[in-house]
């Protein structure tokens, strides 16, 4: 006889947001792995849960995976809980879960609450193709790499950022993407101080720079893919000498907008065909 493996998503805030089924399960299950224990017996004792913990974290679970697959395969039923959202997603769980199907052992997921989704919903950019991209790096260097490789998604993607580099990572941004780039930036979902901010790259940046509220709390970043609407227009030989000059010295950034200055051609246009030019190199 065997058990079964769940995968229950919990609030990111707000207590009211964990559904009658998530709190039947929690009730019935025999072991709940937690990455913070006591972070998540606060949640238990609120909907009256009292079931065993375990502790499961990133720097335990490719150990202890093992035993909780074996208790399951000795039929007892786990839940898998994060501190807060969806497991797995930029938190702890996965060794668990692939070792779990690796034994057949049957998972069946707990949908709710999720910051990217929730986030992703509210934001007002288009979400019908979306990648996201957890937490960004911790250094200024690679994390302007990472912004110089993203210049050219069309589509819109989203990272995780906490309170203490939230700034940093706009001011980043601000450097390698235009002025006027779309993005969302949503903080303290579900919670009292819930903020979600759309509007052009230069002013969420400032923002959040002279705002000390809005350099706390927990955030979601959703960037808009770059504009396609220029495709099909055409740069003169001379237009794209000049700019391909330019880019040898400068950023894509500087290097459109110094282009845009000589030439008189459209900044976004010339943005693109750097873009381009970036992408055949």
């Amino acid at each position: 006889m065997s058990g079964k493996l769940y995968v229950v998503a919990t609030p990111i805030g707000n207590l009211a947001d964990f559904s009658f089924r998530a709190v039947e399960v929690l009730k019935q299950v025999d072991l709940i792995a937690a990455e913070d224990t006591r972070h998540v017996r606060m949640l238990l004792q609120h909907y009256g849960i009292n079931r065993p913990l375990i502790s499961l974290h990133q720097h335990n679970e490719d150990t202890a995976s093992q035993g909780l697959v074996d208790r399951i395969r000795q039929g007892q039923s786990i839940a898998l809980v994060s501190d807060a959202g969806t497991p797995l997603l930029s938190d702890p769980g996965l060794p668990l879960v692939k070792l779990a199907k690796q034994e057949g052992i049957e998972v069946s997921p707990i949908p709710g609450a999720c910051a990217l989704i929730a986030a992703l919903s509210a934001s007002g950019l288009p979400i019908t193709r979306f990648s996201f991209e957890g937490f960004l790096p911790r250094t200024s260097s690679a994390r302007k790499s990472f912004f110089q490789h993203k210049l050219a998604d069309t589509t819109t993607w989203a990272f995780y950022e906490s309170s203490h580099r939230i700034q940093a990572a706009l001011e980043d941004m601000a450097e390698i993407f235009p002025a006027d780039h779309e993005i969302c930036v949503a903080r303290e979902i579900t919670k009292l101080h819930e903020t979600i901010v759309k509007d052009q790259l230069a002013r969420v940046a400032e923002l959040v720079r002279t705002d000390d509220n809005m350099r706390k709390g927990e955030f979601v970043v959703i960037v808009a893919g770059h504009e396609l609407e220029n495709q099909g227009q055409e740069l003169s030989d001379e237009q794209l000498r000049i700019l391909k000059l330019l880019l040898k010295e400068c950023s894509i950034k500087t290097a459109a907008a110094l282009a845009a200055d000589i030439t008189g051609q459209r900044k976004k246009l010339l943005y693109q065909a750097a873009l381009d030019m970036q992408d055949k190199a």
